[in-house]
């Protein structure tokens, strides 16, 4: 039987609606202007004042032509699809194991252990001594100062930590009886139980891959081949240099194409990685327990 609400449910309703909505427009509307800029005529966009419904004047995709026949997107694509792909495979393998060890209640010393990891997260040693560091160990100028200095996140492992720790001992204990050893136990039982979590790090270490710029800022200056893609789209939006890409066109026009260019980058650049999302989606409400217990 059904219970009959209240005003006061319907109105709390109703107020949840109209605020949700003005939050998509209010988060959606900056990239719907940018998109509908970027297949804009370039002087009409210059002109108009305001965001963008719908592009204005004739459409074009002139400035996606001219991003995506230019060689650099293509390797900073590849460069950023490897520092990913990667990158997230690194993180990943190190935070399960160092979760599952820290998890452990018969770990020696585990408290202060995780004392120490916490630590970090409050202090470093700044960006000079760790500059000297990854240079010591030759990572500078290599694919791996991009990699190897970010291997770990201290808050994904914390978290990470606490959903291997809330597992029952009561399977692992099964596994135990049955001949399991430690390895058995993490890659048959802590591995799949921990999946939704798994996901989520997965998407929280790609995305931190995807948008890194400031690594290559720091250890990659002066190897433009293995820029990311996102040092590339900072070149032409902050230092405004895009005079590589439109060197077809004439001098008059330049200028014009460089505007709806920068609208171009941003959405090649940040597409991709928002496909991601739907794939994980179902992961970010599903049980870490769900079924792993019967009666």
């Amino acid at each position: 039987m059904k219970t009959r609400r209240s005003a006061a449910e319907w109105i709390f309703d109703i107020f949840n609606y109209f605020f949700m909505c003005f939050l998509i427009i209010v988060t959606l509307f900056p990239f719907w202007h940018i998109a509908m800029a970027s297949f804009s005529d370039p002087l009409a966009v210059i002109m108009h004042r305001g965001g963008l419904l719908w592009p204005i004047g004739p459409t074009t995709l002139e400035a996606y032509k001219t991003v995506f026949n230019h060689p650099i997107i293509w390797t900073g694509y590849a460069n950023t699809l490897f520092y990913v792909i990667a990158g997230t495979v690194i993180n990943l393998i190190l935070t399960t194991l160092g979760a599952y060890a820290l998890s452990r209640k018969d770990l020696y010393f585990r408290d202060h252990i995780m004392m120490i990891i916490a630590f970090t997260m409050l202090f470093s040693g700044g960006l000079i001594p760790l500059f000297q560091v990854v240079n010591t160990i030759g990572l500078v100028g290599t694919r791996g100062s991009m990699i190897i200095p970010v291997a770990i996140n201290t808050f994904n492992l914390i978290i990470m930590r606490t959903s291997v720790a809330a597992i029952p001992d009561s399977i692992e204990e099964s596994a135990l009886i049955d001949g399991a050893n430690e390895v058995q136990i993490l890659i048959r039982i802590i591995v799949p139980l921990s999946g939704p979590i798994i996901a989520v790090m997965a998407l929280y270490y790609g995305v931190a891959h995807w948008n890194a710029w400031f690594p290559a800022l720091i250890y990659l200056t002066r190897r433009r081949d293995l820029w990311p893609l996102q040092m590339y789209l900072r070149e032409i939006l902050i230092m405004s240099k895009a005079d590589y890409m439109t060197q077809e066109f004439t001098v008059e026009s330049r200028r014009l194409m460089e505007v709806i260019i920068k609208y171009a980058m941003i959405i090649v650049a940040t597409v991709p990685i928002m496909l991601v999302y739907p794939f994980l989606q179902r992961y970010f409400v599903k049980g870490v327990m769900v079924g792993a217990i019967k009666g």
